[in-house]
């Protein structure tokens, strides 16, 4: 199966301008599993093309993929950005069927900082009709205020000003961390999830997030881990055809297959 059409929607409007998404839509009538992509950026960059490898991927396999753009600092910063993602998530629900979709099959994957989002997008849904039937986190930043402070530890700062423009403080940080959201017990939903990354990423370590899905599945989830052999954070965008490369590709791939719902 091949992508048949690669198109920008808008899928958001207010004062302050229009929001895009760029769908991947696989030929044939469907239906299609949907996913919603986020990307990465450190919370503070990208746009909707970022993932086009792997949307051009999941695409090829039957996934109508919807790519979001979402406003970052200095237009929005958290929790402000999350309105849009669920506007992004809204409009897919709403528009999934127009492009071989089920909207009873719509569910989210993020790389990087969007890794985060989409994880804090399932747990934490605006509303029932923003619940995401699974969630594939690739490398995400799973807890915003450990990779801070191994910021801080290293020097980096440009991944200091990061956090600092988009979460402001570590109150923030905590708030907005699917761990601390475990752990306080408010979190709004658990759909089945994966979350996967190198062994060796110095930003999200692998001890943290074993334990993270550990307690994801003693609160009730469905979580699975799946660790690439020395890879680091930025594998993907080091040799994203290399063996890590296409071994993310067909993690999200065959995991978003493997939540079929049947009609």
């Amino acid at each position: 199966m091949a992508a048949s059409t690669v198109e920008d929607v808008v899928f958001h409007r207010d004062p302050q301008g229009e929001l895009l998404a760029r769908l991947y839509r696989p030929s044939g009538k469907g239906p299609f599993p949907v996913a919603v992509d986020l990307h990465g950026g450190a919370w503070t960059s990208g746009d909707r093309t970022q993932n086009v490898a792997i949307a051009s991927a999941l695409a090829e396999a039957g996934i109508l993929v919807v790519s979001l753009d979402f406003r970052m600092p200095p237009a929005k910063r958290y929790p402000a950005t999350l309105a849009d993602i669920d506007a992004g998530i809204g409009w897919t629900k709403a528009h999934a069927a127009e492009y071989g979709g089920r909207p009873d099959w719509i569910g989210g994957f993020g790389t990087s900082s969007g890794g985060h989002l989409i994880l804090l997008a399932g747990m934490r849904p605006a509303s029932a009709g923003s619940r995401l039937a699974f969630v594939v986190s690739g490398w995400g930043v799973i807890d915003p205020l450990l990779r801070y402070r191994l910021a801080k530890e290293a020097g980096a700062q440009n991944f200091i000003a990061s956090h600092h423009a988009f979460w402001g403080d570590e109150t923030a940080m905590t708030d907005g961390s699917p761990p601390a959201i475990l752990q306080r017990g408010d979190q709004r939903d658990l759909p089945p999830t994966l979350v996967f990354q190198g062994d060796a990423d110095e930003w999200v370590p692998k001890p943290m997030v074993e334990k993270f899905a550990a307690a994801y599945r003693a609160a009730g989830g469905d979580m699975r881990a799946e660790f690439l052999p020395g890879a680091k954070h930025s594998f993907f965008r080091d040799d994203p055809d290399g063996p890590n490369g296409r071994k993310a590709i067909a993690l999200t791939r065959d995991y978003i297959l493997s939540r079929t719902v049947k009609t």
